[in-house]
């Protein structure tokens, strides 16, 4: 597809102004307007960066209208269901899928580097139990470079690479050891030889539960964290590019995103979706009846896990997740109400005229609270699964933002609406 290079005008009082325009391979051109406050003193005014594009990126595409998200070219539902989350993590640093030979040398050098310093028990545990999560994982993040200062500052490319290395390697434990902190476990040493996702699991939650993980958990918990693993220029992204574009380093950018993340509007949304399915429950609700508070705007209800600030259709995320939730469940010998309920809400929104005109579909929220509830995880450790999750994402994107010549240090504009000069006025003479 050749697309367009025709530039775009602008016309503001007297000045006629072209852009650029700046072609994409798919998707939307951009017109670069770099120069418009230097030749017309005006700025554009994008609340939410809705239509802003602030990189160039050959990463992940998204088409929210027709429920489209590849990584480097690949469709998610192929990458679901044929990948991992090593070889997912490799294609989303380096461009490309892994020969065996190279995946054998990736996976090898991650697996050792799975274990954390002995440091780190002692920072989670300083926490108060009652801590969240996320507050623990970012803080302990953001205390990576002082335990590897030989990668903080990540100047060539040996580093770099050390570094994502080991952020990926040990972010999933130090996941796992807040769990344990917060259940009052004790804190087992990494044994890579189980296999990246199936030693996570035994780390996170081997001593809550008789018996190791099937294939069908440990395949869905792969699975998930895929589905994860990078979306493109969202809050958590655009602020690990943000703190990175200041020449921050790789560990510090990721927990200025993992910060980010933590928000109920963002990575926090699947605690959300838990929380309404237990409280319709729980009041003896049913689906039928809550939809109908949720129209009614009065009632202050809200549907939580639908809708996506992308996606106009079916988030494609969400509708692996529902395949593989039913199926999970039964092997775990867990499926309950919760699922009924959420099956129950989704069958009649779809078909509801006032959700249908909205474009409100399921997002990868809705199913995903439910599978990692059934194995074993406490619903305010959900967010730190994303974070799992996106961590091959933010490492990629800020690689991706260091290597490219047109990064500048991010600083947005603003249209200033406040007072215009005033005389300071003496604290004794103020009436």
């Amino acid at each position: 597809m050749t697309a367009s290079t025709s530039a775009g005008s602008l016309t503001l009082d007297e000045t006629t102004l072209e852009f650029e325009r700046v072609p994409a391979v798919v998707g939307n051109d951009g017109l670069a307007i770099s120069s418009l406050l230097s030749d017309t003193g005006v700025v554009t005014y994008d609340p939410g960066f809705m239509n802003t594009a602030a990189c160039r990126s050959e990463i992940t595409y998204i088409d929210g209208d027709a429920g489209i998200l590849r990584y480097r070219g690949y469709p998610i539902e192929q990458l679901a269901a044929r990948s991992t989350y090593l070889e997912v993590s490799y294609l989303l640093a380096k461009g490309e899928l892994p020969t065996p030979a190279q995946y054998e040398a990736f996976e090898t050098r991650v697996l050792r580097h799975t274990h954390v310093h002995e440091g780190f028990r002692a920072l989670i545990r300083a926490f108060p139990r009652t801590a969240h999560p996320m507050a623990i994982v970012s803080s302990a993040i953001s205390a990576l470079p002082g335990f590897y200062p030989e990668v903080f500052e990540t100047s060539d490319d040996e580093a770099e690479e050390l570094a994502s290395i080991l952020l990926l390697a040990k972010t999933p434990t130090i996941v796992a050891y807040v769990l344990n902190h917060v259940n009052g476990e004790e804190m087992l040493d990494a044994e890579p030889s189980h296999g990246f996702i199936e030693d996570f699991l035994r780390l996170a939650l081997g001593q809550s539960r008789e018996g190791e993980f099937g294939p069908e958990v440990v395949a869905a918990m792969d699975m998930l964290f895929v589905l994860h693993a990078d979306h493109e220029q969202n809050c958590s992204t655009a602020t690990v590019r943000a703190v990175g574009s200041a020449d921050t380093n790789l560990f510090l950018s990721v927990a200025a995103g993992i910060n980010a993340l933590s928000g109920p509007k963002h990575g926090g949304a699947n605690e959300a979706v838990l929380s309404m399915l237990e409280e319709i429950r729980d009041t003896h609700g049913d689906a039928g009846s809550f939809v109908t508070k949720v129209k009614d705007k009065a009632s202050g209800a809200r549907l939580m896990g639908f809708g996506h600030r992308v996606y106009k259709n079916y988030d494609p995320r969400a509708a692996i997740v529902k395949e593989a939730t039913d199926s999970v469940l039964k092997a775990l010998g867990a499926r309950d109400e919760l699922l009924d309920l959420a099956m129950g809400l989704e069958e009649i929104a779809l078909s509801d005229e006032y959700f249908v005109q909205r474009k409100l579909y399921p997002n990868v929220d809705f199913y995903t609270g439910l599978i990692y509830r059934a194995m074993g995880f406490p619903t305010s450790m959900f967010t730190p699964l994303f974070a799992v999750g996106r961590t091959p994402g933010w490492i990629a994107q800020w690689r991706e933002m260091m290597h490219d010549p047109a990064t500048k240090i991010a600083r947005p504009r603003q249209v200033y609406t406040g007072p215009d000069e005033r005389d300071f006025v003496a604290l004794s003479e103020r009436r």
